[in-house]
């Protein structure tokens, strides 16, 4: 059986007075290493694709947004790969991002070195990090690596060049990473941009495509720079222990559009289950109602969830996780962007800007709620209609969050039990007071919604 990473030091203490042997041999070792740097203890992560960002598609274009990214309350800012785009076997117009020709080097595109530099600038002057998206599997074509070094390369049976297995990818190359010397201009490639821009770390593309022992090396020169935010596109536990703080929560997507789906509170019960048995509470999962493979493969968020959407952005916010928001999604984003040519985002009021900022704050200031080790965990609150509504607080009597969410097409009339929530709170959304007591209950409409916040 998997051992549970949530096993309490007081069982291991108690385990350990049991035992004749050394009390030391049975002390539970934390499983990650890592030190997650302390600007990441709330953090929110919005993610940009600079060239469909603006009309302009520019770094200078993108910075104007700054102030308001700011003012929600944003706290990292991932910014899709910003490198030269291969020529070679281009997909579309412009191709894709992540098919790098150069890795030290800025897509002119998007500006100059001196634009990005006070992008990243101006960033920091607002209290918040930028983190660049990263694509360490595989390069272009065209890059010029594939001539310079190409034992650097995966190669087929006919000894050619060949994009990853299993993909449509046909526009990049794979890496070997049994090459040290590919090793070295990798990592030393990564600390450049730490070093001469000053940026906060990287979301790395494919990460389970490259081998742990690189990622853990990697992530160790980058501190040593400086304390970095390190967030890794796949769903693995091993990531965590030295290289990543953050991974995909797939499942928690996977979870959500079921529910959406079909209805009924099963699937992400079962999410939120397996996360805190399996799952070291150290480890961020980034939780997301949309992000550009979504966006561009799977349909609009909106449409994809109807009418949970809403109550799927909340439950990001308040379950356990780091949150992520796509560009666009608080100006009601209403179609596909198109990934390979240009596709700007029609900005305007959206009907969730204003929630999205209130859930940002209530995370900010709620310490239950915030990230990994730093926040608390969940537990459960038993009610009486379980098969579609989970209702949970996290954090201890006096600064406790409550939360309820009818996750079925259904109205229902709930009666909880156990007395884990009861008390006196207000509404965090709407700021009116509420009381509960033993056997007190809610009505809740069709995907409906509270977030109590436990008052002073």
């Amino acid at each position: 059986m998997m051992r549970k990473f949530f096993f309490s030091a007081l069982g291991a203490l108690a385990l350990g007075a049991c035992s004749n042997g050394g009390a030391g041999d049975y002390e539970p070792e934390p499983y990650v290493k890592l030190e997650h740097a302390d600007w990441t203890r709330d953090a929110v992560i919005y993610q940009v694709n600079t060239r469909q960002f603006t009309r302009e598609g520019t770094f200078k274009a993108a910075q104007a947004h700054l102030p308001r990214l700011a003012e929600m309350g944003v706290d990292i800012v991932w910014l899709m790969p910003i490198h030269p785009i291969g020529e070679v076997n281009r997909k579309g117009e412009l191709g894709s991002p992540y098919s790098v020709r150069d890795y030290r080097a800025i897509n002119p595109d998007l500006g100059t070195e001196a634009d990005f530099r006070a992008f990243v600038e101006e960033a920091h002057r607002l209290g918040m990090r930028v983190i660049l998206d990263w694509v360490a599997n595989h390069s272009a074509w065209d890059n010029p690596l594939t001539s310079e070094h190409p034992d650097w390369y995966m190669r087929n049976p006919e000894g050619e060049m060949m994009p990853p297995l299993g993909t449509d990818w046909s526009d990049v190359v794979t890496f070997d990473y049994d090459q040290p010397g590919l090793r070295e201009y990798m990592t030393e490639s990564l600390a450049y941009w730490v070093r001469e821009f000053d940026i906060d770390g990287y979301r790395a593309d494919v990460a389970g495509y490259v081998p742990v022992d690189f990622w853990d090396t990697a992530r160790a020169k980058l501190d040593a720079i400086k304390p970095v935010f390190m967030l890794a596109e796949w769903e693995s536990r091993d990531l965590h222990a030295r290289a990543f703080d953050a991974t995909y929560g797939w499942s928690w997507k996977n979870a959500m559009q079921r529910s959406a789906k079909d209805g009924g509170a099963g699937a992400i019960r079962a999410y939120y289950g397996e996360q805190q048995s399996a799952w070291p509470m150290a480890a961020y999962r980034m939780v997301y109602t949309d992000n550009h493979d979504q966006n561009a493969w799977d349909g609009v968020a909106s449409e994809i969830y109807g009418d949970a959407y809403e109550a799927a952005i909340a439950l990001s916010f308040v379950g356990s996780g780091i949150p992520l928001i796509y560009n666009g999604q608080e100006a009601d984003l209403d179609h596909r962007l198109e990934f390979f040519t240009k596709d700007e985002i029609a900005w305007r009021d959206g009907r969730h800007a204003d929630l999205f900022t209130k859930l940002i704050a209530l995370k900010t200031e709620e310490k239950a709620l915030w990230n990994g080790k730093f926040g608390a965990a969940m537990v459960e609150v038993p009610n009486s209609a379980s098969a579609n509504v989970y209702s949970f607080v996290r954090g201890g009597k006096g600064e406790r969050v409550f939360a309820v969410f009818n996750l079925s097409r259904e109205p229902q009339d709930v009666a909880f039990s156990l007395e884990r929530h009861t008390g006196n709170y207000i509404d965090a959304l709407s700021g009116e007071g509420a009381s509960f007591g033993a056997g007190d209950g809610l009505k809740l409409g069709p995907w409906g919604y509270r977030i109590f916040r436990e008052a002073d």
